[in-house]
C-alpha cells in the first residue's frame, strides 16, 4: 500500500479525525516517513477540548489545529481517505483516492449524561484505538514486493479429530485427501489452501512438521528468490533456503514472523531433483549464510 498523503474525515472534524490527524503526523514523523496529513468534516465546529487534553497526555500539542470543511481540501492532494464516522453519515469526498473505513463511536457521546472523567475516558479509548490502527497503517506503507504463492498451508489443533473432520469437510466443501490417527488433511483448489487439523492428544508437535503456516512457491528458483527478498526486507531467517529429502522432499526456507511464529516457504521437487538425492540425504543449503552450518 503506497500513499504520500492521508485525509481523515468525520462530521464535525472535532474529535476523531482531529486526533487521527495529530497522531498520524506524529507517528509518520517518528518513522521518518514523508506523508502529508490532513483532516476535515462536513459540518466543522472546533477542536474538542477533551481531544486536546488526551493528546497532550501523549505529549502532542494540537492547540494550533482547526476544524476544516471537506470542500476546502483539494482532491489532488489526497492519496488515501480514512473515514471514522459510525452512527453518522460521513462526508462525501470526491476524487480517486483509496478509501478505508475506521468506523468508531463519537467519544463526545452526545445525548449521554456523563461525568467529565467518564467522557474523558471515552476520548482516551478512541485515541488509543486510532493510534493502534495507525501503527498498522504505517507498517503497511510500501510493503516489499510480494511472493507469488501457489498454495497456502495452515494447521490447527483440535480435541476431537473425527468431529473436526466432519466440521471442516462441511466448512471447506471438500473431503479430506488423507488422514491418520493424528491428523486429517484437506486440499481446497478454490482456496488454494492445504489445511491440516491435528489431534490435541498431549503429544508435542515439532514446529518443523505440520503445525505452522506454509506458503508454496512454484520451484527452487522461487524459494531462492524468496530468501533474498526476505533478507532485503529485514525479515528474520530461521533456516536459509535449502533442499531437504527426508520426509517430504522440498526446497524450503523457514522464516520467523514478528510474533515468533514459524513460516515455511517451500516448493516441491521435480522428478529430476528427487533423482539427485545424495546418499546421506543431508540437507543442501541453497543460499550460503554465515550461520548456515548452525541451521542444518
Amino acid at each position: 500500500m503506497h500513499f504520500d498523503s492521508v485525509l481523515f474525515l468525520c462530521v464535525a472534524n472535532a474529535a476523531r479525525s482531529q486526533m487521527a490527524e495529530a497522531l498520524a503526523r506524529a507517528r509518520f514523523a517518528a518513522l521518518g516517513l514523508d506523508v502529508r496529513v490532513q483532516s476535515a468534516g462536513s459540518a466543522p465546529s472546533r477542536v474538542h477540548p477533551d481531544a486536546i487534553r488526551v493528546l497532550a497526555e501523549r505529549g502532542i500539542d494540537v492547540t494550533g489545529q482547526t476544524s476544516k470543511h471537506v470542500d476546502t481540501i483539494d482532491p489532488a492532494t489526497v492519496d488515501l481517505v480514512v473515514t471514522l464516522c459510525a452512527e453518522e453519515a460521513c462526508p462525501v469526498f470526491l476524487g480517486d483516492a483509496r478509501r478505508l473505513d475506521w468506523a468508531m463511536p463519537d467519544p463526545d457521546r452526545k445525548g449521554e449524561v456523563l461525568t467529565d472523567d467518564a467522557r474523558l475516558q471515552h476520548f482516551r479509548v478512541a485515541r488509543d484505538a486510532i493510534a493502534a490502527r495507525l501503527d498498522v497503517l504505517a507498517a503497511l506503507r510500501d510493503v516489499p514486493e510480494p511472493l507469488a504463492p501457489v498454495e497456502f498451508h495452515a494447521s490447527v489443533r483440535v480435541p476431537d479429530l473425527p468431529a473436526a473432520a466432519r466440521f471442516y469437510a462441511w466448512l471447506l466443501g471438500v473431503e479430506p485427501t488423507t488422514w491418520t490417527h493424528r491428523y486429517v488433511t484437506f486440499v481446497s483448489a478454490v482456496l488454494r489452501t492445504n489445511f491440516v487439523i491435528l489431534v490435541d492428544d498431549g503429544t508435542p508437535l515439532h514446529h518443523d512438521t505440520l503445525y505452522h503456516l506454509g506458503v508454496e512457491l512454484p520451484d527452487r528458483a522461487a524459494v531462492i528468490d524468496a530468501h533474498h527478498r526476505a533478507v532485503a526486507a529485514g525479515w528474520s531467517l530461521h533456516k536459509p533456503a535449502r533442499t531437504t529429502w527426508r520426509g517430504t522432499p522440498l526446497h524450503e526456507l523457514w522464516l520467523t514472523d514478528p510474533g515468533g511464529n514459524l513460516v515455511e516457504v517451500y516448493a516441491r521437487l521435480t522428478d529430476a531433483e528427487r533423482a539427485a538425492m545424495p546418499a546421506d540425504q543431508e540437507p543442501m543449503v541453497l543460499v550460503p549464510t554465515p550461520d548456515a552450518a548452525e541451521a542444518r
